[in-house]
């Protein structure tokens, strides 16, 4: 059996959020055993799973893909939108639209230090479309 959400989140600031708690809110319920499935409509957002104690940790992501990806360079073409544009396109390639899970025992498979981040790539991102699959 297989049962999809939708899931609208608020608009985050640039950078990378823990949306555990909320991706679990908006199921009804899990099942004692499965997988879940998230999936970003967006192509200048990601979904990722890392560190969910340390804050730290997203802070230094965003800084070294900022780094890593810096606004302006020189030989984009696609500017039309704002010098984040561009890099948020190539951070989303990079980190990726979706992420799955094991559901064991009715609750998240996360390791013990794990949560599911949202990478927000834009200065001004607005809301963010997610759906949910559980596959049980």
């Amino acid at each position: 059996m297989i049962k999809h959400y939708s899931l609208t989140l608020p608009t985050f600031t640039r950078g990378f959020h823990l949306i555990t708690h909320e991706i679990v809110k908006a199921i009804d319920s899990l099942p004692e055993q499965g997988l879940l499935h998230i999936f970003i409509h967006h192509t200048s957002a990601s979904l990722s799973i890392n560190e969910n104690a340390d804050a730290t940790v997203r802070a230094d992501f965003e800084r070294h893909f900022n780094k890593m990806v810096p606004e302006n360079a020189p030989y984009y073409e696609h500017t039309y939108e704002g010098s984040d544009d561009m890099p948020a396109h190539l951070k989303s390639s990079i980190l990726g639209s979706s992420v799955s899970m094991p559901i064991i025992n009715g609750r998240l498979g996360l390791g013990t230090w794990q949560g599911i981040y949202l990478g927000e790539h834009r200065d001004h991102g607005g809301s963010r479309q997610l759906t949910i699959t559980v596959y049980m």
